[in-house]
């Protein structure tokens, strides 16, 4: 099974799923939002908000493959580019942070660690562009059908509360610590190649 992401661009957006390559619940304040949904205009105001925030900022959105296969995604961009974030109660977000507005993981591929898989390359490519950090806001109720990512989750992948809501917490990830977790793996797999090397080479010298 292999697995590679990439960066969401105009060509692979439709990789996204259908409800969400339609839904513009961040990227439109919500009256502008009303109006879309009313003529059917979503998918054209989500592709111009891609194009408009990779001309201006870069990199906006994460999409995970398995086998060449959609299986998850994640989008984020500068609070500014945000609409819907203003609405929240716990705003607005930290100056020195992105923020990260969506991440999913098709149910076929859950409790792979694909989610993340994903905030890790997220923080990976933020950090190397100066990002100090990346916030959110989590929803409590961790409902599914939600276009706001359920708080346990980040929780899990470091994301620690910054100002607290009962619905609607703002988390934040420092960067530095997302990595990290990449860098902690790696050489853990680099202790254990070399005990694995060591030994299988020590029966070969007894035998010569």
């Amino acid at each position: 099974m292999s697995r590679r992401v990439v960066g969401v661009t105009l060509d692979n957006l439709d990789h996204l799923p259908q409800r969400c390559r339609r839904c513009v619940f961040w990227e439109l304040a919500p009256h502008v939002r009303e109006q879309a949904e009313e003529f059917g205009e979503t998918e054209l105001e989500k592709e111009a908000w891609v194009s408009s925030v990779l001309l201006e900022w870069g990199s906006c959105g994460r999409i995970i493959y398995v086998d060449n296969v959609p299986a998850g995604y994640a989008m984020y961009a500068p609070p500014a580019a945000v609409p819907r974030a203003a609405a929240f109660p716990t705003a607005p977000v930290s100056a020195d942070a992105v923020l990260l507005t969506a991440l999913r993981v098709m149910p076929e591929f859950e409790h792979g660690g694909l989610g993340r898989v994903l905030v890790q390359n997220v923080a990976k490519d933020l950090t190397r562009r100066g990002v100090k950090a990346v916030e959110a806001f989590g929803d409590l109720a961790g409902s599914s059908e939600s276009c706001v990512i359920p708080a346990g989750f980040l929780q899990q992948v470091g994301f620690k509360t910054v100002r607290q809501h009962p619905k609607w917490p703002r988390m934040r990830l420092e960067l530095r610590t997302a990595i990290s977790w990449k860098e902690d793996v790696e050489a853990a797999l680099e202790r254990l190649l070399s005990s694995v090397t060591i030994k299988t080479a020590e029966p070969a010298i007894g035998r010569a």
